[in-house]
């Protein structure tokens, strides 16, 4: 029997950039307890039983077997999670890899995986650059390990605008996954007639087409997801019985002439992490009821080359065009303002601190750039062509890889001293989108490890400005800083937590 639907269920596996910018090294954790800090936790929880989730008999609770979900699930890895994986748990990592490369040949060809922005940044409050560096090194980090091109990209939030769809297409990415809020009317691609569907009111069983408003030959396509069947698993319980969720599955398979996707994507962590051995009941539902169902299991990649799109769609753009996600119903604010959005916040707590910090970020970032196109200037052809090219030295720092990178970008032969100062030139610039990291800004308080640890790169930053130029950012950080008031009295403000940051020694 042909299949008439088809499903896809997509993980995003990501946790911030944690390392001491000092000494590389992630520190002790408390809050992470008994684990030493949280990747150890969720690796524990989430990411390592994932390449092994058991199937048990429930006659006699023994494992029957054991299941690589990796192979089922369509997934992306946040690249510093994966450089991570890699140095503290490589045989995990290659179980991942294997596990994609074993669905291009279940799937036509395309693989599970797809790539991530690199460090998580909000790309509709980004700087053009940044943006444009943090989709190139997404990209080739996930060619680095995968040994392929990916076909999609995942955004951080899911958060985008039609600026951001103008630099994903530049860089020739066939689709992305948004969450249904973010559509604001669709038309058939042959057709001048838009029909409204905000607030959520697009059908997500077959992708859309977006084309560039500066080439209308080019376009990306979207996947929407299913919106309350993802928040089902994402904040219910239906995600702790395979049986259920499959029942839930087959609800939505209303007869129709033609073919249709569910599609489904939540916090990878949700498998393990977030719902304990929600592994098990995913690694049955994909494994065993699905391939009975008569429903297709497949990778968004397969089904864009099955059915491309009919239809044609236009983003809501958000507040001031400033774009939408998938976790905040205001837009993006959460990263930068008060809008209401927060994670267990006490009574009387607001987030106004997230403005002074975005903004003190903001100059920063702006201060780093104008020194960095003076400087590298000196060194570089092209200073931003030798940004965008630097991830190749972060993920391969023996000589050759760095002989080969100078020979590219070079302006001239680079004695020692002007290739340490080229190169710690290259690294404040990789802190100073390292202090973007979104978790800054999601949770309910400045005071929070995420934030400090993105202070944490700010302040590495500013030392390495002032070390090799003698030009001192912190006094004016520190003013803007100071504006960012805590919750926590005992904290103050961001001035006073940037002030207690004492990485340099493991604190």
């Amino acid at each position: 029997m042909k299949e008439k639907f088809y499903l896809c269920i997509h993980g995003h596996f990501y946790q911030p950039p944690r390392e001491n910018p000092w000494t590389g090294e992630i520190e002790l954790q408390p809050s992470a307890a008994p684990f030493h800090d949280w990747n150890e936790r969720i690796f524990c929880e989430c990411y390592k039983p994932n390449t092994e989730a058991e199937i048990l008999d429930l006659s006699s609770n023994k494992v029957v077997e054991r299941i690589n979900n990796y192979q089922y699930l369509s997934f992306n890895f946040g690249p510093t999670l994966l450089h991570w994986m890699g140095e503290k748990h490589p045989d995990t990592l290659q179980k991942i890899i294997d596990a994609d490369r074993a669905s291009i040949k279940n799937h036509k060809g395309h693989g599970n995986s797809i790539a991530q922005v690199y460090n998580h940044i909000i790309l509709p409050l980004a700087s053009e650059q940044d943006c444009i560096t943090q989709i190139k090194w997404g990209l080739y980090d996930f060619e680095f390990h995968f040994r392929r091109k990916s076909e999609g990209i995942w955004l951080a939030e899911t958060a985008c605008n039609n600026k951001t769809i103008e630099y994903l297409i530049d860089e020739g990415i066939k689709y992305v996954i948004l969450d249904p809020s973010q559509a604001l009317c669709v038309r058939n691609i042959n057709s001048d007639n838009w029909q409204d569907v905000s607030n959520g009111r697009i059908n997500t069983k077959h992708p859309y087409r977006i084309f560039s408003k500066k080439d209308s030959q080019k376009y990306t396509d979207v996947f929407f997801y299913d919106g309350a069947l993802s928040r089902a698993i994402a904040f219910e319980d239906i995600v702790f019985s395979a049986e259920k969720l499959m029942n839930r599955i087959n609800s939505l398979t209303t007869p129709d002439e033609k073919p249709r996707l569910i599609s489904i994507a939540v916090d990878g962590e949700t498998f393990g992490h977030h719902k304990h051995f929600a592994d098990r009941t995913i690694a049955y539902l994909l494994s065993k009821l699905i391939p009975a169902s008569g429903i297709k299991l497949v990778n968004f990649g397969e089904y864009l080359e099955m059915f491309p799109p009919e239809y044609e769609v236009k983003l809501n753009e958000g507040i001031n065009k400033e774009g939408t996600s998938w976790s905040c119903v205001h837009g993006v604010g959460r990263w930068y303002r008060n809008c209401g959005c927060h994670t267990g916040a006490e009574p009387g707590w607001n987030q106004e601190w997230r403005t002074p910090l975005r903004n003190s970020l903001n100059t920063l970032r702006d201060r780093l750039k104008a020194i960095y196109e003076a400087e590298g200037g000196k060194y570089f052809k092209n200073v931003w062509q030798a940004r965008n090219e630097y991830i190749k030295i972060i993920l391969d720092s023996s000589e050759n890889a760095r002989a080969d990178f100078l020979k590219r970008n070079s302006e001239h032969y680079l004695n020692p001293y002007e290739t340490m100062t080229a190169l710690k030139l290259l690294e404040i610039q990789k802190l100073s989108m390292l202090m973007f990291t979104s978790c800054g800004w999601f949770f309910s308080d400045i005071s929070g490890i995420e934030t400090i640890q993105i202070l944490a790169y700010a302040k590495k930053a500013v030392e390495m400005a002032n070390d090799i130029f003698g030009i001192d950012f912190e006094p004016e950080l520190l003013e803007g800083l100071a504006k960012a008031i805590s919750n926590k009295p005992e904290y103050k403000n961001g001035a006073e937590i940037y002030n207690t940051i004492n990485f340099e020694n493991g604190k």
